[in-house]
């Protein structure tokens, strides 16, 4: 079977077995050892590719088809609970009213509001009308640093988090990391790092504004630093408005990229590296660094 197939074979089984374990919470590392991926991979996949991570949509799911025993009214509401997993009725309770916006009682006295998930299911399509521009290079370690701290993640637009970040270091301070840096991904990096596999909207993640170093450059007291081990990275490079145009090379890695090429994601940090840009930053040439090794 061709590479992209393999890897939407393991996203549909994926569902089935959510499917068939509404109540438990899937065994996700050995469906992914069974299809040749990891963990993490097949997370990070099936997040970009269907729009939420894995957790959402096994708790849409839970609730969809629980919300038809509510309705029922067979059983009571903790037999329900312990059906789908869950331990008590409040804990159902705030499950059902995150999914539905109402509680589990009023739904089955009034029949509704209910709002439902439908299976998903994952096709091949033909896409990649337009070649991306890739290289890869192995890297030793090196470090990361620079000024860190934490923001929600944000898939689309700019993330005013990171630009108030940015806006409040002092214009010296870019120019002191810029001559601290030597070694590649080089100039000044944006880079995303403790990444949940999920990658749900608003998760908090590390935000790092800084440069690479070697693995021995000792960072300054008042930096922060992120140590990255030695590996493979692929290079995306991307140039258009900004952020549109990474945003947009970012989510073709997963719908175009990866099914099409033997590479998987590992753990590690995403870094972007900005080659040229517009004096007011609406346009921009990227590279986007991503941690990968052989499927």
């Amino acid at each position: 079977m061709p590479k992209g197939g393999r890897m939407i074979s393991a996203l549909n089984r994926l569902v089935d077995l959510v499917e068939d374990h509404l109540g438990e919470e899937p065994d996700v590392p050995a469906l992914a050892a069974g299809h040749g991926t990891t963990e993490y991979h097949l997370r990070r996949m099936f997040s970009s590719l269907a729009g939420m991570p894995l957790s959402e949509y096994v708790r849409r799911r839970r609730m969809t088809v629980a919300a038809a025993d509510v309705v029922r009214g067979g059983d009571d509401l903790l037999g329900i609970a312990v059906r789908y997993g869950y331990g008590s009725t409040e804990a159902f309770g705030r499950a059902f009213r995150s999914v539905h916006g109402a509680a589990p009682r009023d739904v089955r006295r009034a029949g509704g509001p209910l709002r439902s998930q439908p299976q998903l299911r994952f096709r091949l399509t033909v896409e990649g009308s337009a070649s991306m521009a890739t290289r890869f290079t192995d890297r030793p370690a090196f470090r990361l640093i620079g000024h860190a701290t934490r923001v929600p993640l944000i898939h689309e637009g700019v993330n005013p988090h990171i630009q108030q970040h940015i806006a409040a270091l002092p214009r010296e301070a870019h120019a002191r990391l810029k001559s601290l840096g030597d070694t590649e991904p080089a100039g000044l990096l944006q880079v995303s790092d403790d990444v949940a596999q999920d990658s749900p909207e608003g998760t908090e993640l590390t935000y790092l504004h800084g440069v690479a170093v070697s693995a021995g450059t000792p960072a300054p007291d008042d930096l922060d630093a992120i140590e990255v081990p030695a590996g493979t990275w692929a290079v995306f490079r991307s140039s258009g408005p900004y952020p549109d145009a990474l945003q947009t090379t970012w989510a073709s890695t997963a719908s175009e990229w990866f099914p099409s090429n033997p590479w998987r994601l590992r753990p590690g940090p995403s870094i972007v590296a900005v080659l040229d840009r517009a004096d007011d930053f609406t346009t921009a040439t990227t590279e986007l660094w991503l941690p990968v090794e052989p499927a």
